[in-house]
C-alpha cells in the first residue's frame, strides 16, 4: 500500500522510519478489513431477515389459499387439516417476525453504527498523509536552503524556513502516534462489541426454531391421524394417481 499518491521534492533525510511506516499500514490494512468484512455482514444479515420473512409470509399465502379451496366446503377432515396449517402457519409468521426484529435490534443495527466510525478513521489517515507531505514539503525546503551558500540573506530563509518546519513536524508526529496508538486499540476492541450480538443472534435463533419444533409437533398431531411413515404416504399417493390414470378421460389416446 502507498501513502504518497503524487511525486513531492523528497528530502534527504529520512523522516518516517519504515519501520514504522509498515506498522502503521500493517494497522490500517487491518482495519480495512474490518471495515469490508463488517459492511459485508450487515448486508447480508439484511438479505437474510428479508428472505426469513418472505419465507413466513409465503408460507401464509399458501395455508389460505389451500384454505379457501372449494374442497374445504365438500371435506370436513381437509377443512380442519387446512385450518391447522392455517393456524400454524400464522403463528410461524408472527414468531419470524418477532425474530427479525430481535436481529434487527442487536445484530444489524450494531453492525450498521460501527460501520459508521470507520469514515472518520478514513478522514484521520488522509489528515495524517497531508501532514506527511507538508512535512516532507518543509523539509526538503530546509535542506535546500542548508545546501547553499551562507549568505546573510539565506540563512535569514534558512532560519524563516526552520520555524515554518516546526509546528508542521510537531502536527504530524501528533498524528501519527495518534494513529499508530488508536488503530490497534480499535482493532482489538471489534471482539467485544460484536460478541453480544452475535450472542443476541444465536438466543434468536435458538427461541424461533424451539417454537417452531412446538408449533410443527402440534400440527403433526392435529393432521397426522394415520401416523404413516413416509414411504407409505409415497405408496399411497402413487396408488391413487394410477386411479386417476385409469380414468378414461385422462387415458393416453
Amino acid at each position: 500500500m502507498s501513502w504518497i499518491p503524487f511525486k513531492i521534492g523528497q528530502p534527504r533525510k529520512q523522516i518516517v522510519s519504515k519501520t514504522v511506516e509498515r506498522d502503521f499500514e500493517r494497522e490500517y490494512e487491518k482495519l480495512q478489513k474490518v471495515e469490508d468484512q463488517t459492511k459485508k455482514l450487515h448486508k447480508d444479515m439484511k438479505k437474510s431477515t428479508e428472505a426469513d420473512l418472505a419465507m413466513s409470509k409465503a408460507a401464509v399465502k399458501i395455508s389460505g389459499d389451500l384454505l379457501s379451496n372449494p374442497l374445504c366446503e365438500q371435506d370436513l377432515a381437509f377443512l380442519e387439516s387446512m385450518t391447522a396449517l392455517d393456524t400454524a402457519m400464522k403463528r410461524m409468521d408472527a414468531f419470524n417476525q418477532e425474530k427479525v426484529n430481535q436481529i434487527q435490534k442487536t445484530v444489524i443495527d450494531p453492525l450498521k453504527k460501527y460501520s459508521s466510525v470507520f469514515p472518520s478513521l478514513n478522514m484521520a489517515v488522509k489528515r495524517r498523509e497531508q501532514a506527511l507531505q507538508d512535512y516532507k514539503r518543509l523539509q526538503s525546503k530546509v535542506e535546500k536552503y542548508e545546501e547553499k551558500e551562507k549568505t546573510g540573506p539565506i540563512m535569514v530563509k534558512l532560519h524563516q524556513a526552520r520555524e515554518e518546519l516546526k509546528p508542521v513536524r510537531e502536527d504530524f508526529e501528533a498524528k501519527n502516534k495518534q494513529l499508530l496508538d488508536e488503530m490497534p486499540e480499535f482493532y482489538n476492541s471489534r471482539i467485544d462489541y460484536f460478541q453480544p450480538s452475535f450472542e443476541a443472534l444465536i438466543r434468536a435463533q435458538v427461541a424461533y426454531f424451539t417454537e417452531m419444533h412446538k408449533i410443527f409437533t402440534e400440527l403433526t398431531d392435529q393432521i397426522d391421524q394415520g401416523s404413516l411413515t413416509d414411504e407409505q404416504r409415497k405408496q399411497e399417493n402413487e396408488a391413487k394417481l394410477n386411479e386417476l390414470r385409469a380414468l378414461s378421460i385422462v387415458a393416453n389416446d
